[in-house]
């Protein structure tokens, strides 16, 4: 249960509900509600459909390049604390604003990616359904933890005007601030537990 826990705060950190909202009103300010609703939903389909396909075959192709558990885990590591830290630090999150007139232009960019299927989310996503490591059954469960947290992330998108009422730009600030910290402690962890692996092995 801890480690079911553990993964939940690892990818609700990574995927970034809330952080997800200021780029979503930016880039459908001048879209109509309708048109707002549909980049959501496009959006939040194909960061599913990227996630499944690197929790499905992610596995395989580290196997095939040859890398080590360790130096996965250090480099994903240090991946995932650069990531965190920019939550910490930058301004705005995940990065300026994007205009654009095709709804369907937006969800793929910025929306899908790198907003909500992050570089940083898939490498969770592999590390967390390692074939070595977890069972066919975990996996599962890992993968109903994703689909729920962008299930979450949709119903955020589909309310988000109301939201940003509710708690303002700087709640939301503070709220991705604290996720960017959490994300800090989980990505010392990654790289810790690497070089520990590593050094067992050696």
């Amino acid at each position: 249960m801890n480690e079911l826990i553990r993964a939940f705060v690892l990818l609700f950190a990574v995927i970034d509900p809330l952080g997800t909202l200021p780029v979503f009103l930016s880039v459908t300010k001048n879209f109509d509600t309708a048109k707002s609703r549909k980049v959501a939903v496009f959006a939040i389909l194909l960061a599913a459909a990227i996630l499944l396909f690197f929790i499905v075959v992610g596995q395989v192709l580290i196997e095939h390049m040859e890398i080590s558990l360790a130096a996965f885990k250090v480099s994903g590591g240090l991946i995932l604390l650069l990531f965190a830290l920019t939550m910490v630090f930058r301004n705005s999150v995940h990065g300026g604003e994007v205009e654009e007139s095709d709804y369907r232009h937006v969800a793929v960019f910025p929306m899908a990616i790198p907003s909500i299927a992050s570089p940083s989310a898939i490498l969770a996503v592999v590390l967390l359904t390692d074939n070595n490591l977890y069972t066919f059954g975990h996996q599962a469960l890992i993968t109903v933890i994703v689909f729920g947290i962008l299930a979450i992330t949709l119903g955020l998108l589909m309310a988000a005007d109301r939201v940003q009422r509710a708690i303002g730009t700087t709640g939301i600030t503070v709220i991705t601030k604290i996720m960017g910290l959490l994300l800090c402690s989980l990505a010392m962890e990654s790289i810790l537990s690497g070089i520990k692996t590593y050094f067992t092995l050696g």
